[in-house]
């Protein structure tokens, strides 16, 4: 593909100033060509000419005065009266009405769409000028602070309260918590032993329910799962750069400067053309040492930070929301700082969002640990990863029941996420509770074989602090999600509705249950059962006895095969110590209740960067970010 006019002399005009070597600007012509972009796009995803000398070029190839609106800073009332969304689409920004009344425009890309833009957006009587994307985007943020602030903390408590987690309970969630306390408490005070049998059959039969399902979804999600990866693998090889739509990658951040170069160096190895991801680096205003880290870095012109305003709740989701409205791509996905996705990654979820068709709203990817070996803690983490995304997650997918999403790696459709107005801020567990939401919807999510790899919690109170959000997040989506029950159930559907119980309930209430019978099994062992055979009629201790044995024997296997699709057979003979990791995950369930009556919407953070892996990969990390200089 010949070089557009703009392009060709933009390139002469760098190369006679001696900004641009003649090799590099013969890649840079053969990128444009490969990946059906302008010059400038591509200049823009490489290090070679800063950033400034661009656009003083772009000013003087359309002879259009390049403004410096750090210094010259535009008039924020005047902005406001403009919609940001069409503003922000084409890269445009009122500075200021002229004295002929006339009014002058700042654009990043000059041409004749651009002009188009601004004749929609501002009408006929406007003048053109030349200023850098970054100070547009900065200017666009200043300008709709608390407008967009507002908009990504009420957004969808607004449009529909009850998909909220605003409200941790509503008035009749509490009459009925507080009818089952009266009747369970009139049990116990009318008929004690008739009471403690109705709770450990409710309970017994729950236990035997959670064993039987989770065994169903590792059975069927296990099956035909190597067909589907290289039909998919194979339409993403057939996928061409040129014809790659526009992506972006949210990466929110908070207090993590260290894992920034392990991040950027991972997003550059993605096979899909740098020039067409539109990266945002979402940091809290207040984050004084990321945000320093972030600039001090001199990143290609594709990444872009964006500061969230300081409000409440101080949450992930909360930032994503407030990114999403400068987001400019056809879809999005979400990674962690510490995330290195597989290179084919994009590219695969574009196969499967083709293959699938529209109703395929969201693709969730595979999450496991680089530094699986580490300690105990890594590998049990990686055992409970790998059952988790590598088989439970695709069985759920064939069932047809809603999918609790993790939190990274999911692509969405951009317009479908807007229109479902994107994650609860509310919610710690946020992309579980749009997982819901999406089903409920109609949509579906897919599951596919790729695999981001993270960094596994190499310290216990770090893995409680992380998966108490996690449990407490499960909690809101539960209470949220069952406030409509007859609309959960003709959403989801009867299979739908067993699945969200054991798989989202299933997660919290084993927790939280799980002291009482070890409690009672403790009992028994002391006794010899005579205490509790009052309360155990045979049939009932019976069942007891078959969860205790073939259950919890039965979970302990699937966590030691669960390994075996990656080939990581070492980690298998961990899997018998999982007792302990269960123990873990009661600490984790019952401090999420707690929080969850005290604190509901604090997000406890999860400290990144304690592996002795991260060390290593940092300094991989500086060594390509010295060479791409």
């Amino acid at each position: 593909m010949a070089l557009d006019a703009e392009s060709e002399a933009l390139g002469d005009l760098l190369l006679d100033r001696g900004a641009l070597t003649a090799d590099q600007l013969d890649e840079a012509e053969a990128l444009c060509a490969e990946w059906n972009v302008g010059l400038f796009d591509v200049l823009q995803s490489r290090r070679w000419v800063s950033a400034d000398e661009i656009y003083r070029q772009l000013a003087f190839y359309h002879d259009l005065p390049l403004l410096d609106l750090t210094g010259d800073r535009p008039d924020e009332a005047l902005i406001r009266e403009y919609d940001a969304q069409q503003m922000t689409n084409a890269m445009l920004l009122p500075v200021r009405r002229q004295p002929s009344g006339r009014l002058l425009v700042a654009a990043a890309r000059p041409g004749p769409q651009v002009v188009l833009a601004m004749r929609r957006i501002f009408g006929a009587e406007v003048d053109l000028a030349v200023a850098s994307g970054f100070d547009i985007s900065l200017a666009l943020q200043r300008a709709f602070r608390e407008r967009q602030s507002h908009r990504a903390v009420f957004g969808l408590a607004e449009a529909d309260p009850l998909m909220s987690a605003q409200r941790v309970a509503t008035l009749p969630q509490m009459v009925i918590l507080y009818a089952l306390a009266t009747v369970l408490l009139a049990g116990f005070a009318l008929a004690p032993i008739a009471t403690l049998i109705a709770l450990n059959v409710v309970m017994t039969i729950f236990y035997t329910g959670n064993f039987a399902f989770k065994t169903l979804l590792v059975w069927v999600g296990g099956a035909a799962q190597d067909r589907s990866s290289r039909a998919i693998a194979a339409e993403a090889a057939l996928l061409r750069d040129e014809d790659l739509p526009v992506y972006t990658v949210l990466v929110p951040m908070f207090r993590e400067p260290e894992v920034l170069p392990i991040l950027t160096r991972a997003l550059r190895e993605l096979d899909y053309p740098l020039a067409k991801l539109d990266i945002k680096i979402v940091l809290e205003e207040s984050d004084d040492s990321t945000i320093e880290a972030a600039r001090s870095l001199g990143l290609e012109g594709v990444f872009e930070i964006v500061l969230v305003p300081a409000s409440h709740p101080q949450t992930k989701p909360k930032a994503c929301n407030y990114a999403l409205q400068y987001a400019r791509g056809e879809f999005l996905v979400i990674f962690d700082a510490e995330d290195k996705p597989e290179p084919d990654q994009l590219k695969k979820v574009l196969a499967t969002f083709r293959q699938q068709g529209e109703k395929t709203a969201c693709v969730q990817c595979r999450l496991n640990y680089y530094n699986a070996g580490e300690n105990w803690l890594t590998r049990m983490f990686t055992l409970d990863y790998s059952l988790w995304f590598d088989l439970m997650l695709p069985g759920l997918e064939r069932l047809g029941v809603p999918i609790p999403l993790g939190g990274t790696s999911n692509h969405f459709r951009m317009d479908v996420l807007r229109d479902l107005g994107a994650w609860d801020p509310f919610n710690v567990t946020e992309d579980a509770d749009l997982g819901i939401r999406l089903t409920q919807k109609g949509y579906r999510v897919g599951v596919i074989d790729s695999t981001t790899f993270e960094e596994a919690n190499v310290s216990i109170p770090n893995w409680i602090r992380q998966r108490s959000r996690w449990i407490k997040g499960y909690m809101q989506t539960f209470l949220v999600h069952t406030r409509r029950p007859v609309n959960l159930i003709r959403t989801v559907g009867p299979a739908g509705l067993l699945g969200f119980v054991f798989f989202i309930g299933g997660t919290f209430l084993s927790g939280l249950l799980n002291p009482l019978f070890w409690a009672i099994f403790a009992v028994w062992l002391a006794s010899g059962g005579s205490l509790i055979e009052p309360v155990f009629p045979p049939a009932l201790l019976y069942l007891s006895l078959f969860n205790l044995l073939a259950g919890n024997g039965l979970l302990i296997y699937l966590t030691m095969v669960a390994p075996f699709r990656r080939r990581w057979t070492h980690l298998a003979p961990w899997g018998i110590s999982v007792v302990g990791y269960w123990v873990l995950m009661t600490i984790a369930s019952y401090k999420a209740l707690s929080q969850l009556i005290s604190n509901p919407f604090y997000w406890e953070k999860t400290q990144h960067g304690l592996s002795s892996h991260t060390a290593a990969e940092l300094a991989a990390a500086k060594a390509d970010g010295e060479a791409a200089a």
